[in-house]
């Protein structure tokens, strides 16, 4: 524990571009929250310059960062060591510097988990769930939703190699968890609702729908996007049409977060009030 009076240790986000993250700000909440003695900010290296900026960043006596579009792929490559549930998605989120290691980790499949779980208290446990998209976002979080022992698992993707991909990569997690793991085009999705449905592709930022049967949804199925925004997705708004329940990627990002809060300090900050908090930013007008 650090000692009274000591200097803050340093965090940040890195990306390109980086200035609208906020994670300086949920950060600095959990660093009320709990007490740690960090100092948080955003960092903006240049598209082919991430290695030497998160270098100086640890001779300047960084402690960790977060790292968001487009070096995901990069901090992968850069640290001397994963997590296992960074090397399933084959991207790193979270960099964690220790006595000349680089740790990296991926907490956003945790996040989205936790989110659901916790804060939208659906349990995944021997439900189906039906995940849309099959890029690096739905990579990140097949290992996490899997750990959890669903039913089934149900991966779509409008180019069908790209799902089938991931059930043959995580075909042994999902038999180790007694889950049913499948995958192709739209035609994989079985006949009747599933408990949970996650948008995985990026539709909502060019308010796009993923392909996906309308009998998937029911009245017993959350609906969750990955992406948020001050308003309902069309993708929540088109579940919602067809009686399902729908939330935002909100509070996956305040989880994924206090996930790597806890990988560099040791201490779990609670994500729920941090998370209204930010909500009721988005509502406000200025937050337009």
């Amino acid at each position: 524990m650090s000692q009274m009076g000591s200097p803050r240790d340093r965090y940040a986000v890195i990306g390109n571009p980086v200035g609208h993250s906020k994670s300086p700000f949920i950060h600095a909440r959990f660093a009320e929250q709990t007490g740690e003695p960090i100092e948080y900010t955003h960092l903006l290296a240049p598209i082919e310059a991430f290695v030497s900026h998160v270098q100086a960043f640890i001779e300047a006596g960084g402690r960790g960062l977060n790292v968001t579009v487009p070096f995901k792929l990069e901090a992968h490559a850069f640290a001397t060591r994963l997590s296992p549930r960074a090397a399933a998605a084959g991207a790193v989120n979270t960099l964690r510097f220790e006595a000349g290691e680089i740790h990296g980790d991926n907490t956003d499949g945790f996040g989205l988990v936790r989110d659901i779980e916790v804060n939208l208290a659906t349990p995944l446990k021997g439900v189906r769930i039906l995940l849309l998209g099959a890029g690096g976002a739905a990579r990140g979080v097949v290992l996490p939703m899997l750990e959890r022992a669903p039913h089934t698992l149900t991966i779509v993707n409008r180019t069908a190699a790209k799902a089938q991909e991931l059930v043959s990569q995580f075909g042994e997690a999902a038999q180790a968890a007694g889950c049913r793991l499948t995958g192709g085009g739209a035609t994989a999705i079985e006949p009747g609702a599933y408990d949970v449905i996650v948008n995985a592709t990026a539709g909502s930022l060019d308010a796009a729908l993923p392909e996906c049967d309308d009998r998937a949804f029911g009245g017993g199925t959350l609906a969750y996007d990955m992406m948020y925004g001050a308003q309902p997705t069309v993708f929540m708004q088109h579940a919602q049409t067809l009686g399902a329940r729908a939330a935002d990627g909100l509070g996956m990002l305040v989880e994924q977060a206090a996930e790597s809060f806890y990988i560099w300090r040791g201490v779990r900050p609670d994500g729920a009030p941090v998370l209204a908090e930010l909500r009721r930013m988005l509502a406000a007008p200025s937050a337009a």
